[in-house]
Formats: C-alpha cells, sequence, structure tokens
C-alpha cells in the first residue's frame, strides 16, 4: 500500500514539482501566505481576496470572478507543467484525454489552496457584520459557480480538439499491438523496468477519480508516435495561452469601463497566471534553450528600457511638456529664493491674512485654527473627512471658520481637499450638508481595482493611449486611473485647475492647501499652491542663508512657462499621494527630470509646513490673532506600549533591520515632531496649543452592547477598504482622547463665541 501512494501519479507529480517547478510552487505558497494573513496584512492585500469588491461592492459577482480569475490560475499552473513534464510520462499518451488525466492528478498543490482559501474567506465574511449568514453561502456559491463555469469550457476545449494515442493512430495501430506479445513475463518485466525507472508510476486517477493501474508500457515500439501525442496537445495549450493573454491585453482598450474593471485581486491572479503561462509557452518553443533565451531577454529588456518607446515619462496632467524643460541645478533654485522673492510671496500672504482676520469682530482677536493631517492611504482620507465633520459641527461651524491653513501628506490631505471643497460649496449652497454620510461613503469608494486593472493591461506593456486635458495630450497609466476613479467616486467635484482656488483663498473664504509633494532627486519638497509659497523654503530654527540648503521649491514659480497654473488638482492630490509601484512616480519637464513620488517619506503629519508657516508669520500673528491652535489628525496612536521582544530566528535577523525602519519611521518623525512643536510653543510671541486626534480602534469602547473594548484590527494601507475598516475608522471618534479634544475645541469656540455676542450686545 505505502508503495502504491509513493508511486502514485499525484504523489509523483507533487515530488517532481519540489524537485524541478519550485518557482510555480513558491506563487502558490505566496498567494496561501496572503491568505492566511501572514503577508502583506499591513497592505490590506489578504483582504482583497477576502472581501473581493467589484463596482464598488462585495457580492455574490465579485465572488464568482474570484473563481474565474483562481482557475484560471490553476489552469495555467497545468498547461505549463504539463509542457514542461508531460512527456516524462509516456503512460498518459495511451488515455483517453491524456491532458485532462493530467489535470486530475496534478491538483494537489491547487487543491490545498482552494481548501484553504475557502476555508478562510468563509469565516472573514462570517466575522464581518453581514445582514445574514446565509450571505457568507451566496458568496460561496458565486465562487464556485466562476470555478466551474471555467473549468467547464476549457476543458471542454479539450475534450473535443485533443486527440489521444488510439485515434491518431489508429490504421497503424492495431498491427502493431498484434505483433506485440504481452505474455505475464512480458508485464512483469515491464513492470521492474518501471521501479528503477526515476519516474515510475503505478496508479493514476481516472475522470472517476479512482485509482486505476498503468498499463504495460508500449513506448518503447510507438516512440515518435507517443511523442505527436505530446505535440498535438502541447499546441494546443499553447493556442490558449495566447487567447487568454490576447484577450487580457484586448481589455486594455475598454480598461475605463467600469463593468471591466476587475476585483484588484482577481487582475493579480490573472497577472500571474500570465507569467507561469509565459514560462509554459516559452518551454514549448525553445525546449532546452529556454533558460539561456530568458536570461538574454531580461538583459535585452534591461538595456532598452532606457530608450524613448519604454520608458515614456507619467505625466503631470494640464502641464505644457512641449516647452522647453526648466534646469534643475542650484543656480536655479538660488534664484527662486531671492530675498525679494521671498519678501513678495510673503507680502500676498499677509494680504490673504488680513481678508481672513476681517470676516471676526474687530473689537477681539480671532483664534488662528491650523489643521495637519497625516497620511495613510484612504484610511486616512476617510478619518480627516470624518474628524473635520465633527470639528465643523462645533459652534455652527467657527473652528472651520478661523482655519486658515491645511497640512498634510498623501491620504490626509485627500480629505481635507474634499472637505474643503465641499465647505466651499455650502457658502453658496445652502442644501449642502457638510455632515452628511454619503460624503464619507464617497471618499471611501474603492480606488484601487481600476489601478491594479490598469497595470495588468496597460502599464506592464508600450502605454499607447492618449486623453486630452486643457487642450495637452497625455498617456494614460495608473496615475489616469486613479485621478479618473477618484473623480468619478466624488461627483467630479475635484476636477479643476488648482488656479480655480486662487480666488477663494485670496479672500479667505477657504483655508490656504499647500500639497506638498517629495522630490526623489533630492529629497526636496515641491509645494503646489494656486499662490506662490517660496517661504516655506525658509528654516524653522534660523535664517535663510547662503550656506543653507534649499528645503522647498514653488511648483507655481518654477514652472510658470509650462502652464503651472492649469495643473489639473487631482493630480496635484496625486502627486502627493504616490505609493511607490501603485500609482507611477510623476515626471516634470526639468533638466534633469525632476520625479516625485509620496510625501510622506519626508513629513508624513504635515507639521513641518504649519510650524514653518507660523515660524514665517510670527509677527503678523502675535499682532493680530490671540494665538495658534494646531490641529493635528493622525492615522495612528501617537504613543503605543513599548512591544515585547521575542530571541529572533536566522531568518529574523536578516529582516528585521528592515522592518525596524519602516515601523519606526512613524516613530521617528513624531519625536522629530514634538521637538520642533516644543520649541515654538516657547519661543513664538504668541500662545500656541496643540489638540490632537488619533485613529486608535483597539481603544473604542462599545458601551451600548458590552461595556468593553471591541477587538477591531487596524485598517490597512490601501486604496481599498472593508466593510469592517471602515466601521472601526469612524468609531474612533468615541475614543476617550478623541471625545476630549472635542470637548477642548467646544470649550474654545463656543465660550468665545458667546463672550462675543455678548460684548456685541453692549
Amino acid at each position: 500500500m505505502r508503495e502504491k501512494i509513493l508511486y502514485s501519479f499525484p504523489v509523483q507529480l507533487f515530488l517532481l514539482h519540489l524537485r524541478k517547478n519550485l518557482a510555480l510552487i513558491l506563487i502558490w505558497a505566496l498567494l496561501i501566505g496572503i491568505i492566511l494573513e501572514k503577508f502583506g496584512v499591513v497592505l490590506g492585500i489578504p483582504f482583497l481576496f477576502l472581501d473581493p469588491e467589484y463596482l464598488h461592492q462585495v457580492s455574490w459577482m465579485s465572488f464568482f470572478l474570484m473563481g474565474i480569475g483562481f482557475a484560471v490560475l490553476t489552469m495555467a499552473f497545468h498547461m505549463t507543467t504539463y509542457i514542461m513534464d508531460g512527456r516524462q510520462f509516456t503512460f498518459l499518451a495511451l488515455l483517453k484525454k491524456p491532458f485532462i488525466h493530467f489535470c486530475i492528478n496534478n491538483s494537489i498543490v491547487p487543491l490545498i489552496f482552494y481548501l484553504i482559501y475557502i476555508i478562510r474567506f468563509v469565516s472573514f465574511q462570517l466575522d464581518n457584520d453581514l445582514e445574514s449568514n446565509w450571505e457568507v453561502l451566496y458568496y460561496y456559491l458565486g465562487f464556485s459557480g466562476g470555478s466551474i463555469a471555467s473549468y467547464a469550457v476549457i476543458f471542454g476545449y479539450f475534450a473535443f480538439t485533443n486527440k489521444d494515442f488510439f485515434i491518431l493512430f489508429a490504421g497503424t495501430l492495431d498491427k502493431r499491438l498484434r505483433k506485440v506479445k504481452f505474455s505475464r513475463a512480458n508485464v512483469l518485466s515491464q513492470y521492474k523496468d518501471r521501479k528503477v525507472n526515476k519516474n515510475k508510476i503505478l496508479y493514476f486517477l481516472n475522470l472517476r477519480l479512482q485509482p486505476e493501474q498503468v498499463r504495460p508500457d508500449i513506448s518503447r515500439f510507438e516512440g515518435s508516435q507517443l511523442l505527436r501525442v505530446f505535440d498535438q496537445n502541447h499546441l494546443n495549450l499553447f493556442l490558449i495561452q495566447v487567447f487568454l493573454i490576447l484577450f487580457v491585453l484586448f481589455l486594455g482598450f475598454f480598461k475605463e469601463k467600469p463593468l471591466l474593471q476587475l476585483p484588484a485581486a482577481m487582475s493579480g491572479t490573472l497577472l500571474l497566471a500570465i507569467l507561469v503561462m509565459l514560462v509554459g509557452a516559452v518551454s514549448f518553443w525553445l525546449r532546452s534553450w529556454s533558460t539561456v533565451a530568458v536570461f538574454t531577454f531580461i538583459v535585452l529588456v534591461n538595456y532598452f528600457s532606457n530608450f524613448s518607446l519604454l520608458n515614456r515619462p507619467h505625466e503631470a496632467y494640464g502641464i505644457n511638456y512641449s516647452k522647453d524643460p526648466v534646469p534643475y541645478n542650484l543656480q536655479k533654485l538660488d534664484e527662486l529664493l531671492h530675498a525679494d522673492t521671498v519678501a513678495k510671496d510673503k507680502n500676498n500672504t499677509i494680504l490673504i491674512l488680513e481678508n481672513w482676520k476681517k470676516k471676526f469682530n474687530s473689537e477681539s482677536k480671532p483664534k488662528l485654527v491650523m489643521i495637519a493631517a497625516s497620511g495613510g492611504g484612504q484610511r486616512a482620507a476617510l478619518w480627516t473627512l470624518s474628524v473635520m465633520q465633527n470639528i465643523h459641527s462645533i459652534a455652527d461651524g467657527e473652528v472651520i471658520r478661523h482655519t486658515e491653513l491645511l497640512t498634510g501628506a498623501s491620504g490626509g490631505v485627500l480629505g481635507e481637499a474634499f472637505f474643503r471643497e465641499l465647505y466651499l460649496r455650502s457658502l453658496t449652497d445652502t442644501t449642502i450638508n457638510l455632515s452628511d454620510k454619503k460624503y464619507q461613503d464617497q471618499i471611501s469608494a474603492d480606488n484601487l481595482n481600476p489601478i491594479i486593472f490598469t497595470l495588468l493591461v496597460n502599464d506592464l506593456l508600450i502605454r499607447n493611449q492618449h486623453f486630452e486635458y486643457n487642450g495637452y495630450q497625455h498617456l494614460k497609466d495608473r496615475g489616469f486611473a486613479f485621478e479618473n476613479q477618484l473623480n468619478l467616486n466624488t461627483d467630479g467635484i475635484l476636477d479643476k485647475p488648482i488656479s480655480a482656488y486662487e480666488e477663494p483663498e485670496f479672500t479667505a473664504d477657504i483655508p490656504l492647501l499647500p500639497v506638498s509633494t517629495l522630490i526623489t532627486n533630492d529629497g526636496r519638497k515641491l509645494v503646489i499652491s494656486p499662490h506662490s509659497m517660496s517661504f516655506l523654503g525658509t528654516s524653522i530654527m534660523g535664517k535663510l542663508g547662503k550656506e543653507e540648503k534649499k528645503q522647498t521649491i514653488d511648483f507655481k514659480r518654477y514652472f510658470a512657462a509650462h502652464s503651472a497654473d492649469d495643473l489639473r488638482f487631482l493630480t496635484a492630490l496625486r502627486m502627493c499621494a504616490t505609493f511607490p509601484f501603485i500609482t507611477p512616480n510623476v515626471q516634470l519637464p526639468t533638466d534633469p527630470v525632476m520625479e516625485t513620488m509620496d510625501t510622506g517619506l519626508s513629513d508624513n503629519f504635515g507639521i513641518q509646513d504649519a510650524l514653518r508657516f507660523m515660524y514665517v508669520f510670527q509677527d503678523w500673528i502675535r499682532a493680530n490673532t490671540a494665538g495658534v491652535v494646531l490641529i493635528t489628525i493622525r492615522d495612528s496612536e501617537k504613543s503605543k506600549e513599548i512591544a515585547p521582544s521575542f530571541p529572533p530566528k536566522i531568518l529574523e535577523k536578516i529582516f528585521t533591520p528592515f522592518k525596524n525602519i519602516y515601523s519606526n519611521w512613524d516613530n521617528v518623525q513624531t519625536i522629530q515632531n514634538e521637538v520642533l512643536f516644543n520649541y515654538m510653543a516657547e519661543s513664538m510671541p504668541f500662545d500656541l496649543e496643540k489638540i490632537e486626534f488619533e485613529y486608535a480602534p483597539e481603544k473604542v469602547q462599545d458601551q451600548a452592547l458590552t461595556g468593553s473594548q471591541i477587538a477591531m484590527q487596524r485598517a490597512s494601507l490601501n486604496w481599498r477598504l472593508t466593510a469592517k475598516e471602515k466601521k472601526s475608522i469612524l468609531a474612533s471618534i468615541q475614543t476617550s482622547k478623541n471625545q476630549s479634544s472635542l470637548h477642548r475645541l467646544r470649550a474654545l469656540f463656543e465660550f468665545r463665541e458667546k463672550i462675543i455676542e455678548t460684548e456685541s450686545d453692549k
């Protein structure tokens, strides 16, 4: 029995893959690690598989599509391994439907994955606060339906097109078989030959999933014909692979159609399937030369990748790239930060501050409010919007009236920008309710599916589709997909050039919002604003001098010749929130080329920009205000309990240093910001108070139900949130710290408004 199991076809195929096709097995291992939440949890990758979203809903159809995606990957695995290894098992050619037999016996690895996935997604959904647990069965049927439908189509094709050995050679087979004497001694002799054979097989699973003994081997008599059976099978497999790859590429022409924007996890699965199929295709055509060919191809692609055809820039929309590039050197930076230029920008901003002051009673000095929101993808955007809605509810929006500066990074800036636009519209449209929950739904709607789908069908190839903005042609890419989906999610209210905010900012109807992005060339910040802010390049702790490294570049002045005022505001937001690999870095028309990415790497909390603004205008603030209130909106807890440590394993010793750099980057920036804030609070000639809001789901109290803590997992760093993650973000406003911060704002502004009203009555 032990030998029958060991030398069964499924077990031998599994062992062969471990010996020869380990890279393909590692793909399945990676997916299993993701499903078990051992990999990519911080980025929310497991939730893309366990809670897939299609057309902004987790539904039967989203799981149906996931079933198709996994089926395609499974068949890619079967086809590739059959092409590479099927010839080693010549008995297959004697079976009817040899490829289907191969798939059945080659299913140990996919079956393990399917079982783990089904168990995990069912348990995840049962814990996902669904209206009814029957919905989980509904999702399971969707997943099963997608898988079964895909297998039925592919296997149906092979059932009608693949011919087995007996059909191909029916005319000569009978004569050949008559000449072969299958005596008992002959059979025993061949059985012994198979025992010493490296790939000996005693039993295989037939189409009824029953074990069946391998027939006596006649390959010695029909070697060339047996190879023809495999070649005919391989050709059919290759044609299917080519068709699937071309079909995916064809979808790229319709990538803006919502119906074709597949769940992000399905797009990732299809990408893996294509890579696996390419391995099979190369193996089919090049045989033993495949390794050399692949290595040569990689070298050539790397060499030619900086040619214009393969290295087309990812542009900022609205900018005129046909103009000569701006020199990007120290001399140009010195020119833009000339003392006269800085003074001019400061004077313009003082006029804006004066307009802000005119909104309040002239007999008393108003509090100046600044809001700094941290980055953190969509969770930061939703958290920032939620906090600002709660702040606006205080004293009929008095806190927002006093707010004159918004700063931040990444998702935090998206939340601020969205609320600011809604606030601007509410000034002339009384039907807008800034506390409406629908705005939370809009800012937290899925923005990842179109990005990953565009990566699959467009950005991995030569991009060739254009669109027009402000009279200029730009190539479509993942950045366009991000902006387009954000624009759809927010009903198009942010789709305007940055110059559209020049007038309402100048009249102080809305706060200033300098959008900062990090320049990867040298670590400086690029500040995008309708009003030039060269003064943000000055130091907080000293005067601007020739020896000091220039810290920021004013976008409007630097790219004045390239229609800087026409930059699409959505593009500015995207430049501020460019996650590596998710959305592409933006290249700007300079020489050498300036490239930008997420500003969170430099200042994820926006506090440095706010403090620098205070430093520059400290004299005006002292003379015209009752002090500054700095509101910080963090998407993380500032002071966490120190985590326990354990003796590291060998692999942990290798990766722990890199992990520590990533995990402590938040803490390092927090400590630096605390030092700067304390210095400012002690040195500035006005009162400075900081009020903090923190997203800390582990501290939420569900007093209405149990009076105990909710065990809520921290939302992932992603552009797509699950329903449970959204709930944890919105519920975090109920923590004692956040409620205390709201109470402090009420004490500052509700009490102050009552005093002002009393003085006015007198």
